[in-house]
C-alpha cells in the first residue's frame, strides 16, 4: 500500500484526485497506476484502470487471476466492474468511499447477482493516511 500512497501522492501533485494503485503478481509488484483523467481527457483513466491494463499488457492476458489490487480508496461501480472481469483475486484498499465507492458501499457491486467474479476484499489498509491525502486536496479545492 506504501507505493500506491505514493502514486496517490503524485496525482494530487499533478492535480488530480490523489488515488493510487498497485498490482501483484508473485509477490512482485508488475504495475502501478495513479488518476489521470484530466492529464488523458479520459473519464475511464481511474488508477485501477491505468494500473489493470498496464498488467494485462505485461502478462499477455486479460485474466488477471493470479494478482492482487492494493488501491487507496474503495473503487467506484467502473472500477469493481474492471476488477471482475479481470478476475483479481484479492482486493486490498484504504480509505472507504460511502459517497462514490461501490464494493462495500453504494451499489455493493461484488455482491450484485451481475457479478460473475468476487475478488477477496480487505479494506481500511493505511486508511487514515490515504484519506488524509483525499481531505487535503478537496480542502486545497475550495480554497
Amino acid at each position: 500500500m506504501d507505493l500506491a500512497l505514493e502514486e496517490a501522492r503524485t496525482a494530487a501533485r499533478d492535480g488530480e484526485v490523489p488515488v493510487g494503485c498497485v498490482i501483484v503478481h508473485g509477490g512482485a509488484v508488475i504495475a502501478r497506476g495513479r488518476n489521470r483523467t484530466i492529464a488523458d481527457r479520459d473519464p475511464t483513466a481511474h488508477a485501477e484502470l491505468v494500473a489493470l491494463r498496464r498488467a494485462a499488457a505485461i502478462l499477455g492476458t486479460e485474466r488477471l487471476t493470479a494478482c492482487d489490487v492494493h488501491v487507496t480508496l474503495e473503487p467506484c461501480t467502473m472500477c469493481a466492474g474492471a476488477l471482475s472481469l479481470a478476475r483479481i483475486r484479492r482486493l486490498y484498499y484504504g480509505a472507504a468511499d460511502p459517497k462514490g465507492g461501490a464494493v462495500e458501499s453504494g451499489v455493493r457491486f461484488f455482491a450484485s447477482p451481475a457479478c460473475h467474479h468476487r475478488a477477496e476484499v480487505y479494506g481500511g489498509i493505511a486508511e487514515s493516511e490515504a484519506a488524509a491525502l483525499l481531505r487535503e486536496f478537496f480542502a486545497g479545492r475550495r480554497r
